[in-house]
């Protein structure tokens, strides 16, 4: 179903007539089902943010056993592990464990490589990794104190069956899965995708302002699954796992919980084709701030401050005149993860590959690589492609995230080289340099 936020309705087509009539809660359902609500929002949230879906299901999901603390592997929310390093870091493509040595699935294949805020306090993110290689079999996880966990493959397509229905998530795609839902991932091969876990608030598109009505990404484009269930009993145990307060926990029970036959609301997982981007970029000359290329963005309490905004770096033109055109060099008051779906990121088109990421924490400096530099100061200016065949994208957060030790040790990943690729730069400055017309905007 297409749509951003809206009131969706959906019910499998083998249950016709599944959802009730005039209300939520009817004192019996149709065919005998159970009345649920997740809610995504407090009850005395405004309408404009009020999020909530009833479920209609076989069974309700507090049949289960008690949970019990299970091993986190590299999953964590200790932020203290090892000290701070304010340097610019980068790692090479994160390892894929083989099928044939070790079988890992979604959960078992979860990293933290950096984070900050307290998911106890719901302020605060954190970033993961997944390497993976073998379906989730009868187990599904929920997420219980984040808002929204935000998966973005990098390699292998994702299956992702949850309470609402199923998602098909291909590289280049999106999707978010939101507080409380459940959900398990199938997987095809080896299989890598980056993670980001909001603590504090739900994903919005943002404000296009003087932009006007429409741009960046559209409503329309987003996507919402539609009702399936399946009436499975599990004799041997059905596992739930229950992040909560940074911690795993399991239960077991005995049937599915995707037994939902229909379900109604605004509070549901979704997906969005990064391909469908509208990109808006500078026309005449400088460089727009990146900020023209968010896709979504979880807003802080401070006006125009957020606790994670979701960039993109897609295919497009570049025409402005008198300009370095790709990024400029900067220290940002925000700290900025980036990571590569593919091809080549236009500001470093070595070193930083697919499947890899780099991290500029707060007012770390960081900006283009010396070939980059030497490149486009002396390029000649004319209408050209930029980024064909490549995705980029950022995480950027008002947080200072730290990095934890399986990011900066365990992973064996780290780039130590990194802070080389600008060791080259080289002194142009000349006293003697004097204005010409052709140094000037407007001037031809």
């Amino acid at each position: 179903m297409s749509g951003f936020g809206n009131e969706f309705a959906s019910e499998d087509p083998r249950c016709p007539g599944s959802l009730p009539e005039g209300q939520n809660n009817p004192q019996v359902c149709p065919y005998g089902l159970y009345a649920e609500q997740l809610s995504g929002s407090a009850f005395t949230c405004p309408r404009s943010t009020n999020k909530r879906s009833w479920l209609y299901r076989i069974l309700p999901s507090v049949r289960h056993k008690p949970f019990t603390p299970m091993s986190c592997g590299d999953l964590t929310e200790n932020w203290n592990e090892v000290e701070p390093d304010p340097n610019q870091l980068r790692w090479k493509p994160f390892n894929i464990p083989k099928s044939s040595e070790k079988k890992v699935d979604f959960i078992s294949g979860l990293h933290t490589v950096c984070g900050a805020g307290d998911s106890k306090s719901r302020n605060g993110i954190a970033i993961h990794m997944y390497t993976c290689n073998t379906s989730m079999i009868d187990k599904s996880m929920v997420i219980s104190l984040l808002v929204s966990l935000w998966s973005l493959p990098q390699q292998g397509e994702i299956l992702i069956t949850t309470e609402f229905g199923k998602m098909m998530v291909e590289p280049n795609e999106i999707c978010v899965i939101q507080q409380g839902m459940r959900f398990s991932v199938d997987v095809f091969g080896e299989t890598r995708g980056y993670i980001l876990e909001v603590f504090g608030a739900h994903f919005e598109l943002p404000d296009l302002g003087p932009i006007g009505a429409n741009g960046l990404a559209n409503p329309r484009d987003f996507q919402t699954p539609v009702a399936w269930y399946e009436d499975r009993t599990v004799a041997t145990g059905y596992t739930i796992v229950n992040k909560y307060q940074g911690k795993l926990f399991s239960c077991q029970q005995d049937f599915s919980p995707f037994n939902v036959v229909a379900w109604h609301g605004n509070y549901t997982p979704y997906k969005y084709n990064l391909e469908n981007f509208m990109v808006i970029n500078c026309v005449a000359f400088d460089h727009a701030d990146p900020s023209i290329f968010t896709v979504l963005t979880a807003k802080s309490t401070r006006p125009g401050v957020a606790i994670a905004d979701f960039v993109i770096f897609p295919p497009r033109w570049g025409v402005a005149d008198h300009t370095f055109r790709p990024p400029y060099y900067h220290r940002n008051c925000m700290s900025e993860f980036m990571g590569l779906i593919k091809g080549h990121y236009e500001a470093k088109e070595e070193g930083f590959q697919p499947g890899g990421a780099s991290l500029h924490s707060i007012m770390t400096p960081h900006g283009p690589d010396v070939d980059c530099f030497e490149k486009n100061s002396t390029a000649v200016l004319k209408p050209e492609r930029v980024a064909e065949g490549t995705m980029a994208f950022m995480f950027e957060s008002s947080f200072s995230m730290a990095v934890t030790k399986w990011g900066l040790d365990t992973c064996h990943r780290l780039d130590k080289s990194y802070y080389k690729c600008w060791e080259a730069l080289k002194n142009h400055f000349n006293p003697n340099w004097k204005p010409s017309s052709k140094n000037r905007v407007g001037n031809h």
